[in-house]
């Protein structure tokens, strides 16, 4: 290890190691530009079969194309090791960013050539900015036909200056890259074969870690993890000192005074490309996993007993929305799951806290049910989707937004801050809707794209279920960013949900007949041969009215014929809805049903007769 010592001090800077997070907004390339960089190392065999997005290992990222968990990867490159965290992009999973930037010594913030600096961009930049990370700008997608790399450049020096960050960062260096196609350059009229350019840059400009190698050894645990032969692994960069395998710990924390819980380090893993290697001995600088360390959580410190004082941690910022979980008990509970019970369920989210820090699991006074609270619907239904693929089976409720109260007991909302690009011919309907929901213009431009940009400032409350009617209103070709922009006063009421549901009458199995009489009410949910029962939703009506109807229904038999008795009944395909959907459209007197094979909406009230007197009663 090549260490100097800095002048006047006791402090050592590794000179062989860059810790680097590469941040972006969603779906500007971070996670491929991760594979170009693994791949420029050498890292696979030259004849290896490499799936793309390497590094979004769990299957819903793979699906959606996002990122969710941060993840950590290493490459050796020109005698120097880099360490890399890739993080995630969407706002819902900001939490993931904060914490693990905490790690790292610089920032490669990645923009897209042709869309620009993005809502999710002023957020992880702005907490780079925080640590005072030095930012190394990529700009990727270079090879898109509509790019605009020259405007893209100059709006980032704009988000600089408007974040107020220090005049230093407007000398941030600039690469240029293709994830895609596995380059990065610093001149455009260049195209080279790999991303040399941006490790070069990484080296050059990202500062080495500093630390005193002969303090007590300090780690703050950024990340946790979970194995079954060797328990819970903590992950996090050595602060100062050194750690050995059989090392005597203190677990202590900055926000818990009281905690003080004694380890020993059973195992010691540093990174290399994809894997974690065994090592006996790490030291500061370095970006480890430990196991050993039962009991640890996310912004616990490890720390020697001689110098067991914690490290502060970034506190992470609070849920904005929250949904009941609880045991599933329809007609058909059971059935699929393979985790069915109040104590299966609650486990599973109690541990889910162990790895996610924005999420608050809470008990209610009924045994059956949790109060799960979140950062935004996104974050809440990537929950509820690894659970059911899991084999458990639960009910979820209308997620509901999480007020506050000021010093005068004036009640506070969270606002989000909306940036809309649609073409000029949905502008009118897109401020329309968001003036019903509370929302205010702040602004209007036109892109260069030929878009034009709305940012809206709107209430939380008012974005729940709005995601697919714009969607709708915009035939698939806009694009919707929210950033939370704090809590403000209380905006007043917004109009509930225009449709109503249609409720099978009764339980059965669909038949094509029934479901042809009800068709005329509205939009079904499901087909001929689903099995329904009383009280489930089974579409929906314009009207803004719930109404039986009994789907279950068959043609009497008689044995006089019509001439229209043999024509083909004709049925309009279902609208098959995603869970997200499901959480936009249902409604407060309404639960989803989850289970590993379906996804159902139901009355809470399954009885049509009690759901009618509930009613009256409660007008």
């Amino acid at each position: 290890m090549k260490c100097h010592k800095l002048e006047g001090s006791g402090i050592l800077k590794r000179e062989d190691v860059r810790n680097v997070a590469i941040i972006a907004h969603v779906d500007h390339g971070k996670t491929t530009l991760v594979d170009g960089l693994l791949k420029t190392s050498g890292i696979f065999r030259e004849n290896q079969d490499v799936q793309d997005r390497v590094m979004d290992s769990n299957d819903i990222e793979r699906e959606r194309g996002i990122t969710i968990l941060s993840k950590n990867t290493a490459i050796d490159y020109k005698n120097h090791k880099i360490n890399i965290i890739d993080t995630p992009g969407h706002a819902d999973f900001g939490g993931e960013v904060e914490r693990v930037l905490k790690m790292t010594s610089g920032v490669v913030l990645v923009v897209d050539a042709f869309e620009g600096p993005m809502p999710q961009t002023k957020f992880v930049l702005k907490k780079a900015f925080e640590l005072n990370l030095p930012t190394i700008i990529c700009i990727n997608k270079i090879d898109r036909k509509e790019a605009r790399v020259d405007e893209v450049v100059d709006e980032i020096l704009d988000l600089f200056i408007q974040l107020d960050a220090d005049e230093s960062y407007l000398d941030s260096p600039f690469v240029f890259a293709s994830a895609r196609e596995g380059f990065a350059t610093d001149d455009l009229e260049e195209r080279p074969e790999d991303m040399t350019a941006l490790l070069d840059k990484i080296i050059d400009y990202i500062p080495a870690p500093e630390g005193e190698e002969d303090a007590p050894f300090k780690l703050l645990i950024s990340t946790t993890d979970f194995s079954d032969y060797v328990g819970r692994i903590g992950i996090g960069k050595i602060e100062q000192g050194k750690v050995k395998v059989n090392d005597s710990c203190v677990i202590v924390n900055y926000n818990n005074p009281d905690k003080k819980k004694k380890i020993k380090v059973t195992k010691i893993y540093e990174f290399d490309g994809l894997n974690r290697v065994e090592v006996n001995e790490s030291k500061f600088g370095s970006i480890v996993a430990l196991t050993g360390v039962e009991g640890i959580e996310i912004g616990d410190t490890l720390a020697n007993e001689e110098d067991c004082e914690p490290i502060e941690f970034v506190s992470i910022s609070s849920p904005t929305l929250a949904m009941n979980f609880s045991v599933n008990n329809s007609p058909f509970a059971g059935r699929d799951g393979k985790f069915v019970t109040s104590r299966q369920v609650r486990a599973r989210l109690y541990k889910e806290l162990e790895t996610d820090v924005s999420l608050k699991v809470e008990d209610t006074d009924s045994t059956d049910t949790f109060r799960v609270s979140g950062r935004g619907e996104l974050h809440l239904s990537v929950l509820i989707e690894n659970m059911r693929r899991e084999g458990f089976e639960f009910q979820v409720s209308k997620p509901e937004v999480l007020f506050k109260k000021d010093e005068n007991g004036k009640v506070l909302e969270p606002i989000e801050i909306v940036t809309i690009d649609v073409e000029e011919g949905f502008v009118g309907t897109v401020i329309e809707k968001l003036g019903t929901r509370k929302g205010e213009l702040q602004d209007i431009s036109n892109t260069s794209s030929g878009y034009t940009r709305l940012t809206f400032e709107i209430p939380s409350r008012g974005l729940i279920g709005y995601r697919q009617e714009f969607l709708s209103d915009t035939k698939g070709n806009g694009v919707i960013n929210t950033e939370l922009k704090g809590y403000e006063p209380y905006k007043g009421e917004i109009p509930k949900r225009q449709l109503g549901s249609l409720i099978s009458f009764d339980t059965g199995v669909a038949t094509a007949y029934g479901l042809n009489s009800a068709q005329d009410r509205g939009i079904l949910f499901v087909q001929p041969q689903d099995e329904v029962y009383e009280g489930m939703v089974v579409g929906s009506n314009a009207k803004g009215l719930d109404i039986e109807v009994n789907i279950c229904k068959k043609k009497a038999q008689t044995n006089i014929r019509s001439s229209a008795a043999d024509e083909a009944l004709k049925l309009s395909p279902p609208k098959i809805m995603s869970l997200e959907e499901m959480m936009e459209f249902v409604e407060e007197d309404e639960l989803i049903e989850i289970t590993p094979h379906h996804l159902r909406l139901r009355k809470k009230i399954l009885d049509t007769q009690l759901r009618y007197k509930s009613k009256k009663y409660n007008k």
